[in-house]
């Protein structure tokens, strides 16, 4: 009887290890405020708009992620992540449900390879470099959507050695229309970066390539190159960065740009954090060469949830149309702006995350 009580115990203590090794985790973020831009497009010209949003400081998303302990300093891991739009509560993308991540990988001291839908090293690096962390509403990637790139079917390799980050990625259909038989060529998309850490500098180099979506595009190509830096002093951050482009696969307005920014992030209490950024446009082939300027206020009530407030200012010149959320599209959706008119825009909101 006691040797069978033992056995039982042993079992026992054996499967919580067995437990304790492997771990799924529920995560998520809720954001949700209120939007004032003015020059909007209407019926009667621009047009002050008030609305409800989702994903301001942080895109709305909920995912499961995944790890298990294989032994000698292996493990497996997955991700799967969704966006969410909170005003309405339906997903961010009708056609799929794990829009912002879907990948599977192993994982060493030598690094991790992963495999599906992922972030480039584009969207890795440029979010480290940017004073306002990618804030759907206001922030660098809308001066170009492809600073928060995901690409489907994509092999990616990701290690950290001293401080020096290296992140590789292989896409053989970066939109999932590729993969054609007899052209490798079509939606291919690679790229590379290093992030270098030391104490309070970082600079990180990327370089990001994708190819036409046809067999009749499929020699296109759009090709940027990122070098960007961030220098930490007291309860202050300093970002500068620069992104050359060019390409004819037709993402942006021109054939060629080049972005600048800088901004200065500044924790003026432990609760509260300042930041302030400016980017610019020049497209080498037009005047169109727009500003957008970014101020924001947060205020942490705890690790998980927080009050903020950002105000943008897009200055259009040249006939460019930049809007505080990006670029005019040809939709008329309300995020765009008036033709030849500059944008204000106001939002505040609460994120909380889980």
């Amino acid at each position: 009887m006691n040797l069978c009580r033992l056995s039982v115990a042993a079992l026992g203590l054996f499967a919580g290890t067995a437990f304790a090794q492997s771990s799924v985790t529920l995560y998520g973020v809720a954001d949700a405020g209120i939007e004032y831009v003015s020059n909007a497009p209407s019926a009667n010209g621009g047009a002050s708009l008030v609305r409800m949003t989702s994903g301001n400081m942080s895109t709305s998303r909920w995912g499961l992620r995944g790890v298990e302990d294989l032994g000698g300093g292996m493990k497996a891991l997955f991700e799967l992540e969704s966006g969410i739009s909170f005003d309405t509560g339906s997903t961010n993308n009708s056609s799929r449900l794990f829009d912002r991540a879907a990948f599977v990988g192993l994982g060493s001291k030598y690094g991790t390879v992963t495999l599906g839908r992922q972030t480039t090293p584009m969207y890795d690096t440029g979010l480290q470099l940017d004073p306002m962390g990618y804030a759907p509403r206001y922030s660098l990637y809308k001066m170009d959507d492809v600073f928060a790139g995901r690409a489907d079917n994509a092999v990616k390799y990701r290690g950290t050695f001293s401080g020096l980050t290296v992140t590789g990625l292989y896409s053989f259909s970066r939109t999932g229309g590729g993969e054609v038989p007899g052209n490798f060529h079509v939606d291919r998309n690679m790229g590379i970066s290093f992030m270098y850490e030391a104490g309070p500098a970082a600079i990180g180099v990327v370089y990001d390539e994708f190819q036409g979506t046809t067999v009749a595009t499929a020699d296109r190509k759009d090709r940027r190159a990122m070098i960007g830096a961030s220098y930490a002093f007291g309860p202050a951050k300093a970002f500068l960065g620069y992104r050359w482009y060019n390409g004819n696969v037709g993402t942006l307005p021109t054939n060629g740009s080049n972005v600048y920014w800088a901004g200065l992030r500044y924790s003026m209490t432990p609760a509260t954090t300042l930041t302030g950024a400016t980017y610019y446009t020049d497209s080498r082939n037009s005047g169109q060469d727009p500003f957008l300027f970014v101020v924001s206020a947060d205020y942490a009530f705890s690790k998980r949830t927080d009050l903020y407030m950002n105000v943008a200012y897009a200055l259009n010149r040249g006939g460019s149309q930049l809007g505080v959320n990006g670029y005019n599209s040809s939709t008329g959706a309300p995020t765009s702006v008036q033709p030849g008119s500059n944008q204000t825009g106001v939002i505040m909101g609460v994120r909380h995350k889980f």
